[in-house]
């Protein structure tokens, strides 16, 4: 017996209400059938109500086979039909450097063993046609070993560099670099390096030769009371510069500078050197030993002494003997005490006479004057004593 409405029902009543129930239980799906080498992705899903769809994906190291079904829909209390759609596959494809997959095979994610995979060079490769171009996958999932089957295309020679040098560090194949140095005296005007490129549907040089061009130094610099010899418009590196110094002056030091360098300028040697003024002192020593005497225009004063020997202009006085002594004396006035014998010459013609003190006039002179009346006065004395010894005999 149940209560319906606070009354007992009979159990035949209850029967009618049963039926009309909506059928919602009685169409849940159980839980999705497993399909090897894949998981089903379920969530948190506890029930599977009519037309639910549980989607799968393969394990890892398997990979879906491209046009098979990968889901199951629940219909009337069944899930749908699935069959094996994961399967063993290579990985994508190795990436070269050299070449890449032609179009057909980048969209490609499945590749069981014995797939075949074509390649087609990259720019600035051309095809070895003796090499092969393809790719399979092994029965280990791994891809057969690539031939070199593209080679580098070769860039034109870039030719020399005048004043200047190209170094070539491996070769002129796309990709290459070289480099561009100038000449000692020479700055680099351009590009210092250039490296093969794709050029249209070619490779060529990135940057054409660039110019080395002649490094000049400044005016040389003037110096006080010097002049430079020869000189000219320009000057380049390790040019000289020679230096004179005007009349009355000494150079000191190096006579000549030099054009150099200091990375891409013109600088000059150094140091500069000086012109200085000329002095010329005398000096009198003291006539203690034997000394010569070279006098022009001098006054010598004697006292009694020994023997001296004097040549003078016109005239040859020889005085008392006397020591050596010897002295240069240019247009000074000298004064002579009792000493050793001197010699004196002085620029003149030689006389003899007797033997006596000479003197000169102050200032500049000669003994000239002097020495001739003496000699004069003599001459006649001994005329004048012949010719009386000539009329006392007669």
């Amino acid at each position: 017996m149940y209560l319906l409405g606070g009354l007992i029902a009979p159990p035949l009543l209850l029967l009618p209400l049963l039926l009309l129930c909506p059928p919602a239980a009685q169409g849940d799906c159980s839980f999705p059938p497993e399909v090897p080498n894949a998981i089903q992705t379920v969530g948190d899903l506890q029930s599977f109500p009519e037309r639910t769809t549980v989607t799968y994906k393969c394990k890892e190291g398997f990979v879906k086979v491209p046009g098979k079904a990968d889901s199951v829909v629940c219909l009337n209390n069944k899930w749908s039909e699935v069959a094996e759609f994961c399967n063993r596959s290579c990985d994508v494809p190795t990436r070269l450097q050299f070449a890449s997959l032609k179009k057909s095979f980048t969209k490609q994610n499945y590749f069981p063993v014995g797939s075949i995979v074509e390649y087609e060079c990259r720019p600035g490769y051309q095809r070895d046609h003796l090499l092969s171009g393809k790719l399979t996958c092994l029965p280990n999932f791994t891809w057969s070993k690539p031939d070199e089957f593209c080679k580098r295309k070769s860039c034109p020679n870039p030719g020399d560099l005048r004043h200047g040098h190209v170094s070539i560090p491996t070769d002129i194949l796309y990709a290459a670099v070289i480099q561009f140095s100038c000449n000692k005296g020479y700055r680099l005007v351009g590009a210092a390096s250039s490296y093969c490129s794709i050029v249209d549907d070619d490779v060529g040089w990135s940057d054409p030769l660039p110019e080395c061009q002649e490094i000049f130094c400044p005016e040389p610099p003037k110096i006080s009371n010097g002049v430079i010899l020869d000189p000219q418009n320009t000057y380049v590196y390790q040019q000289a510069v020679k230096y004179a110094c005007i009349k009355g002056f000494t150079l000191i030091g190096e006579d000549s500078i030099y054009c150099t360098v200091k990375g891409d300028q013109g600088e000059w040697s150094g140091p500069l050197p000086e012109c200085k003024g000329s002095q010329i002192s005398a000096v009198i020593p003291a006539s203690e030993t034997p000394t010569t005497v070279n006098a022009s225009a001098t006054k010598p004063t004697s006292t009694p002494q020994k023997p001296t020997t004097a040549n003078v202009t016109g005239t040859k006085v020889t005085s008392a003997p006397q020591k050596p002594s010897t002295g240069n004396v240019p247009g000074t006035k000298a004064t002579s005490t009792p000493q050793k014998p001197t010699t004196a010459d002085v620029s003149a013609k030689q006389n003899s006479a007797t033997p006596r003190t000479t003197s000169a006039p102050h200032g500049r002179g000669t003994f000239s004057s002097d020495a001739a009346i003496i000699a004069v006065g003599h001459t006649c004395i001994i005329l004048t004593v012949l010719f009386m010894m000539l009329v006392t005999i007669g």
